[in-house]
């Protein structure tokens, strides 16, 4: 929660920077199988409908003078439309995946051979099991790093070691939040939106101590998976079904934009999941 002593920042204070994302489309998307509990392959899904939700959202963040690079889908590949999960990229420095389910594996290749042939040319595979910025998420001079379901507590160490920045560890206690960015998001240096709930107690203490201003989502938000957002500062992409989130963010002076990713929710993604950012 935002201290009560402390003055909410307003639009005109919360700074947008330019961004570089890399995005992949899903031309091939599908739920052919299940490895998290949004999954059901036994459920519909309309591909038509997934294209236009991924082209809004590619086109937001266009029209608010971000660079969005694509990678080549790959045909087999249903979940490679998520490329959030294809590595972290901090500093230049690009550090690929190592997915846990055999399903995503043949994804990390397509990710370094991309990471390596667009100016990333010491890119190198993590050697732990870990899923990118799902899992991986970048705090200013720290990053957070979540773990307990598709990634292992000791790819921390790794990640202290390709980029030199001190990591905090979170374990993550529901599965339906599975990854990191489905249960928090990072909106500047100094804000965070999180799930309370998807956290144990150590997680929660130190989140508190990272961020001086704390928005809790509630269970109906989360449920949306309205965390799963992406922050330039000062506008938020969420997704449209976190209406008391978007409520929120805009009292604490951000600009939300909401979009419907409610086809791509199916395989557990939302904006953040289709979304990897290129910091140089």
């Amino acid at each position: 929660m935002i201290p009560e002593t402390l003055p909410v920042p307003s639009a005109a204070q919360r700074v947008a920077t330019p961004r570089r994302f890399l995005m992949c489309p899903p031309d091939h998307f599908e739920v052919a199988y299940s490895i998290n509990p949004w999954m059901d392959p036994e459920a519909p899904v309309d591909a038509s409908l997934a294209a236009r939700q991924w082209e809004s959202l590619r086109d937001a963040y266009l029209d608010l003078g971000h660079q969005v690079d694509t990678i080549k889908p790959i045909e087999g590949l249903p979940d490679m439309v998520f490329a959030a999960n294809g590595g972290t990229v901090i500093g230049g420095q690009a550090l690929g995946a190592r997915f846990r389910h055999p399903e995503r594996q043949q994804e990390a290749a397509a990710y370094l051979r991309w990471f390596r042939q667009n100016g990333f040319a010491g890119a190198a595979l993590s050697r732990q099991v870990h899923e990118g910025e799902g899992d991986i998420v970048f705090a200013g001079g720290t990053v957070l790093a979540g773990y307990g379901f598709r990634t292992d507590e000791a790819a921390a160490a790794e990640v202290t070691s390709a980029f030199g920045l001190p990591v905090i560890s979170l374990r993550l206690t529901d599965p339906r939040f599975y990854h990191l960015d489905t249960a928090l998001a990072v909106l500047d240096d100094t804000t965070a939106a999180f799930y309370p709930a998807a956290f144990d107690a150590a997680g929660r203490a130190a989140l508190a101590s990272r961020f001086p201003e704390l928005i809790e989502a509630s269970e109906a938000d989360a449920a949306v998976l309205g965390l799963n957002a992406v922050s330039d500062g000062r506008h938020v992409l969420l997704p449209v079904q976190a209406a008391g989130l978007t409520a929120k963010l805009a009292a604490a002076g951000f600009e939300p934009v909401p979009v419907d990713m409610s086809e791509l929710r199916k395989a557990g993604g939302g904006p953040k999941c289709c979304t990897l950012e290129l910091r140089s």
